[in-house]
């Protein structure tokens, strides 16, 4: 790897910072991704406030991490104005579960363009020993058209591989949006059907 990273020329310590950048923040999303799934406990938040059990209902997304259960209790909290608070805090949710993929994108597309740029820098390289000795130094002109295809190849791999996590991120946002808009729906529904009676009001503001 090393001997590799040293033969395609110093482009390759900004493609090497792309790709150690790029692996962080994929598995970082990923283990977010995989904890915040609470359709389950979101059906049982409904169930329990078609109860009229609303500090039960308040109990289970105490200090929670999934943005869903968070958009349900912003609305319980706020019930009687829960439309303009889910969405306020839906559009927060989303803000974070986007989060690193702006640095994905950039690499994305910067990778490549680096990897052309070392192509550039290598035959550059290649053509000046030519033009200075002709072809009587072949080892030299090969080294430069390595170099070109060393930094080519790197680029387009870290931007292949970042590719296909960040899309797969960018469908699991739609999705989570989606059931966040859902479950939003259902609980303003439902909210209109409890009575609205201020002293529950006021305990409930203990738990936002």
């Amino acid at each position: 790897m090393v001997e590799v990273i040293t033969k395609g020329g110093w482009i390759m310590l900004p493609l090497v910072f792309c790709s150690f950048l790029s692996v962080a923040i994929i598995l970082e999303r990923l283990l977010f991704f995989r904890q915040i799934h609470a359709a389950g406990q979101a059906d049982k938040i409904l169930q329990v406030l078609q109860q009229g059990q609303i500090h039960e209902a308040l109990a289970i997304v105490k200090n929670t991490k999934a943005p869903l259960l968070r958009v349900l209790a912003t609305g319980i909290t706020q019930r009687h104005n829960s439309a303009k608070a889910m969405e306020a805090a839906g559009i927060a949710e989303v803000a974070a579960m986007k989060r690193g993929l702006p640095v994905l994108d950039t690499i994305i597309t910067l990778s490549p363009l680096l990897g052309l740029l070392g192509t550039i820098i290598g035959m550059i390289s290649s053509f000046q020993v030519m033009s200075a000795g002709g072809l009587g130094q072949p080892h030299a002109v090969t080294g430069g058209v390595a170099e070109a295809l060393i930094v080519t190849a790197t680029g387009i791999t870290v931007a292949v591989i970042t590719l296909i996590p960040y899309n797969y991120f960018l469908a699991r946002i739609e999705g989570e949006t989606e059931v966040l808009e859902q479950y939003a729906t259902k609980l303003e529904i439902l909210l209109d059907t409890l009575p609205q009676r201020g002293d529950r009001h006021e305990d409930t503001k203990k738990y936002a």
